[in-house]
């Protein structure tokens, strides 16, 4: 059973630059909710299905997870205790603003991190790991000619971290994965620039290239790349968001 998540401002819908939907599975009852509602959430803002300013209320959430208030209201204290959200009222959080600060840091590790984990996963990767990335750049692909950047942003999550899983390091994946839960939110201000440029693009084909020939530094290096590309541009959002709060 599936629900469809509603377009009210403090919905949970991951509303896109363009309004697409995602739809949320609802929760199965035998499982410990709040925890369920945790990772469900979780998923979301790692894979930017919520751009940053967005509100978020206890409400909308329970209602869209299929869960009470309680088990909804644990999984937005818990991301909130993570630094993922910011509560602005006793039942309503707002997905924070990255800082150039942040975002430095951030990246640093990312590039640290993330270009371990592609080179240890090209390693290891199954051979046909190449022709699933493939299909999974397809899809980005059709999300960025037909402008349905939310579906391209969950589409995103899955072509990294299908060869970063490949490593069989999962104290560094959930390492990585806490950095994509703080900057996720972000990659809404990549478009419509990289969809133009079409920077993540080529840095996606040259990781399938890479891993056909078995050649996992310069996997690494292309994935390093990608995180380069939109550290550029999320330093840009941020520079012209702090310009116009200043005046």
């Amino acid at each position: 059973m599936r629900r469809d998540l509603d377009v009210r401002s403090d919905s949970v819908e991951p509303a896109g630059i363009q309004g697409a939907k995602v739809d949320l599975p609802t929760l199965k009852k035998h499982a410990r909710l709040g925890d369920m509602a945790y990772e469900a959430m979780k998923e979301r803002l790692i894979r930017g299905a919520f751009e940053p300013g967005r509100k978020l209320t206890v409400r909308a959430v329970a209602e869209a997870l299929g869960v009470s208030s309680t088990p909804a209201r644990d999984a937005l204290n818990r991301l909130a205790a993570e630094g993922a959200l910011v509560y602005s009222g006793p039942k309503t959080v707002i997905v924070p603003y990255l800082t150039m600060e942040a975002l430095q840091e951030v990246t640093a590790m990312r590039l640290a991190l993330e270009g371990l984990a592609a080179e240890r996963g090209a390693v290891r990767a199954p051979k046909d790991l190449p022709d699933l990335l493939t299909e999974y750049q397809a899809k980005i692909n059709e999300g960025l000619a037909s402008r349905r950047y939310a579906e391209v942003l969950w589409m995103n999550k899955e072509f990294h971290f299908s060869v970063y899983k490949c490593c069989n390091m999962p104290y560094l994946l959930t390492t990585i994965e806490t950095l994509w839960l703080r900057i996720g939110p972000s990659f809404h201000d990549l478009y419509p620039e990289f969809a133009i440029q079409k920077y993540g693009v080529h840095n996606h084909e040259v990781v399938i290239e890479s891993l056909r020939d078995g050649d996992s530094g310069a996997a690494r290096a292309a994935f390093e790349n990608d995180i380069r590309d939109g550290y550029r541009r999320l330093k840009q959002s941020i520079r012209v968001r702090e310009e116009r709060s200043e005046s």
